[in-house]
């Protein structure tokens, strides 16, 4: 057995099968990978041995999956699969059942709820709508209407005559004393306050209003002249008080600014020197903290990590390989084997079951089949289609007896009443007699009520089996 991957390039081996082309390689098939992650004499020589003891520990196990797939395939097809059918076809009836019952029961609860709802609405009526009803129809209703009727007669009748005969008249004549009242009122207020106050307005206060008007305008021009002038004189020595003010601050805002020039120089010279120091010192523990740690690490990850993460890389990728390998070669080792040990189990078990079934039990079935169960099945066929027209046989003559009894005690049976059928539209001739139930009867046959000499039993034509030719 050949555990080493076949090469692309290798000549095809040649089957007893059917001879299939060979499948195109794509861009990025095998060649490609194996151009991709090149190989050396180390992928070499750990491919052999890891595959080797792979191959050792999967086949065991591949095995031992193949043999659980198949006791789990044959339990399921024969065990678990017609429990379950079985499982259902009992359990299926129980089901139905308890869902009819469950069914029923549901109705049944849910018509005497109905029902119970039902005499509740009803007693819900009888005892709180209906006396309510009564009581507003049959006593609240009249008692209103005729307490209605008295407070007409008694209050609104009263009133209406009371308004209209008494009150009214007196309101019209109050009405008319009250605008005289109102009119003399108004004459007594023109004479008495409107005529005289007119008459001191024009002659006294008028004149003596203009005179204050004019005296209290001169005033006014008097005091207006003063102000001018005052705030004149305030107006220049604030203007000179400003002028003063504006050039002491600007000799102090000239001073400040001088003295803020200096010091924001000083204090960018000392700032210039403390950055330069302070990117001197970042730049000297950078290239320190580059030389104690950047450059070991690097060097570490470059010279160390990566060649062993690529030999682990390279062994992991060949323990994957392998492990997929073994499993296929082992996949195929395990089918040989259970086709060998099948074949085993059908030459030990099944060929001699198959030729005993051929050889011995079948022209046994076969000449029992033949020999006795046919012709028993046929006899038995025989006695039950024997029997069967015995029994109608006797079953038609204990009927012809009982009639005869009947009629020999009771007398024959009343004959009933003809009726005339209507006559048929278009159809011509009298209206002929019918005896409802059956056709008319003739003779004293038909009319003693005998059955007729076809439907009689006699020794010529006689139905048993025994006598029938």
């Amino acid at each position: 057995m050949n555990l080493e991957k076949p090469s692309p390039h290798a000549a095809p081996v040649p089957s007893a099968g059917p001879v299939t082309p060979p499948a195109p390689v794509p861009p990025g098939g095998p060649a490609g990978r194996q151009d991709e992650v090149p190989g050396g004499c180390l992928v070499v020589a750990i491919r052999i041995p890891v595959r080797i003891v792979v191959f050792v520990l999967v086949v065991p196990v591949r095995m031992a999956w193949d043999a659980l797939v198949v006791v789990g395939r044959l339990l399921r097809d024969s065990v678990l699969r017609p429990l379950g059918r079985a499982l259902a076809w009992v359990f299926a009836p129980v089901g139905r059942a308890v869902r009819r019952l469950a069914e029923a029961g549901v109705a049944a609860v849910g018509w005497l709820l109905t029902g119970l709802g039902h005499v509740l609405t009803w007693l819900g009526r009888l005892l709180f709508v209906w006396p309510w009803v009564g009581l507003w129809r049959y006593a609240l209703v009249p008692t209103g209407r005729a307490l209605a009727w008295l407070a007409h007669v008694l209050v609104v009748v009263p009133a209406g005559w009371l308004y209209a005969r008494v009150l009214t008249p007196f309101g019209h004549g109050l009405l008319w004393v009250l605008r005289g009242i109102g009119a003399g009122c108004a004459w007594s207020w023109r004479v008495l306050v409107v005529a005289p106050a007119r008459l001191l307005h024009r002659a006294l206060l008028a004149p003596t209003g203009r005179g204050i008007a004019w005296l209290a305008l001169a005033l006014w021009g008097g005091i207006t002249w003063v102000g001018r002038g005052v705030w004149a004189g305030i107006t220049w020595v604030s203007r000179g008080i400003w002028t003063g003010v504006v050039g002491v601050s600007r000799g102090l805002w000239a001073g400040m600014t001088w003295i803020g020039g200096g010091l924001w120089a000083a204090l960018t010279w000392v700032g210039r020197g403390i950055l330069a120091g302070a990117t001197w010192t970042a730049t000297i523990v950078a290239t320190l903290l580059r030389w104690v740690l950047v450059v070991p690490a690097v060097a570490l990850w470059r010279w160390v990590l990566l060649p062993v993460g690529r030999g682990v890389a390279v062994v992991a990728r060949e323990v994957g390989e392998a492990l997929g390998h073994a499993w296929r070669v082992a996949g195929h080792v395990s089918l040989a084997v259970g086709r060998f040990l099948a074949r085993l189990l059908r030459w030990i078990f099944v060929e001699p079951a198959r030729w005993v079934y051929r050889s011995v039990l079948a022209p046994a079935g076969h000449l029992v089949r033949d020999a006795v169960w046919r012709p028993a099945a046929e006899a038995a066929r025989s006695v039950r289609r024997t029997t069967r027209q015995a029994l109608a046989s006797a079953r038609e003559t204990a009927r012809q007896t009982r009639a005869d009894i009947r009629r020999i005690l009771f007398g024959a049976p009343r004959e009933p009443e003809r009726v005339l059928l209507d006559k048929p539209r278009g159809a011509g001739g009298p209206a002929r007699p019918a005896v409802p139930g059956g056709a008319p009867r003739s003779g004293s046959v038909a009319s003693l009520g005998e059955p007729s000499a076809a439907g009689t039993r006699t020794l010529g034509s006689s139905t048993t089996a025994l006598t029938k030719d």
